[in-house]
């Protein structure tokens, strides 16, 4: 699966290319949302203010709107336990 995470104007944008399918990325939204991921330290998950999954199995993006920075998403995303 390739991850190509970019800048916004309203923060970070995730393009999942590849063997991904779209209900994991949903599911990892999901655990972000209700507190249960543990790839985000507590200062990053404060500054995101709305998750947005769109796509299909193979190409998915999700965009993350707040203060966020590349590299913040970029280290979670190496954590996350339902895409690694």
């Amino acid at each position: 699966m390739q991850k190509n995470v970019s800048k916004t104007q309203n923060g970070v944008k995730i393009n999942f290319l590849g063997s991904v399918a779209k209900q994991n990325i949903v599911t990892m939204v999901q655990n972000c949302a209700t507190g249960q991921c543990e790839c985000m330290s507590d200062d990053t998950k404060a500054k995101i203010k709305d998750m947005q999954v769109e796509g299909s199995d193979g190409n998915v993006e999700l965009s993350l709107e707040g203060d966020v920075s590349v590299e913040e998403i970029q280290a979670a995303l190496e954590k996350s336990k339902v895409l690694n």
